[in-house]
């Protein structure tokens, strides 16, 4: 992350639009146009998340709308805590809704621990795709479970 932010400052002086002010409007556009990109790029690889989709983009494995199918055992954990969140919403416990919450987080940890070598050692045609498809499988698991850690902050 460090050679990210370095590299980002020094991109972002380089082509800040400022420089090019009393350019020829082609070479202002220009400026405008990197200089757009440059700050896309530094929110990407600011959280993991983006960092995985755009990898995965870039490697073909991924598309936007993609309907992604998650495994049977996977979504019948994920169905009994909403079932449990919807009780809870009938019959508000703070003590049952903090232990729903923990039991999220339990699985999301676990959920990363299957993949944590791969994501922490990922190394550019060395990583393989059946690596960066389990990858993609933590990718929409975690984005389950995130709807569901959401949904007990707002309750």
């Amino acid at each position: 992350m460090a050679a990210v932010k370095k590299k980002f400052y020094e991109l972002s002086r380089e082509y800040h639009p400022d420089f090019f002010a009393q350019q020829e409007h082609a070479k202002q556009e220009m400026a405008l146009q990197v200089s757009a990109e440059i700050n896309k790029a530094y929110k990407t690889f600011q959280r993991t998340d983006d960092i995985i989709r755009y990898l995965l983009q870039l490697k073909g494995l991924f598309e936007e709308e993609e309907k992604y199918r998650l495994d049977a055992a996977f979504l019948a954990e994920v169905m009994d805590i909403n079932e449990q969140l919807m009780e809870l919403e009938m019959e508000p416990d703070s003590a049952d809704l903090k232990l729903a919450g923990e039991a999220t987080k339990q699985l999301l940890d676990k959920i990363y621990e299957d993949v944590e070598v791969v994501i922490e050692n990922y190394k550019e045609d060395i990583s393989t795709e059946k690596e960066l498809l389990q990858v993609k499988d933590y990718y929409f698991r975690k984005k389950y479970l995130q709807r569901i850690l959401d949904k007990i902050a707002q309750m």
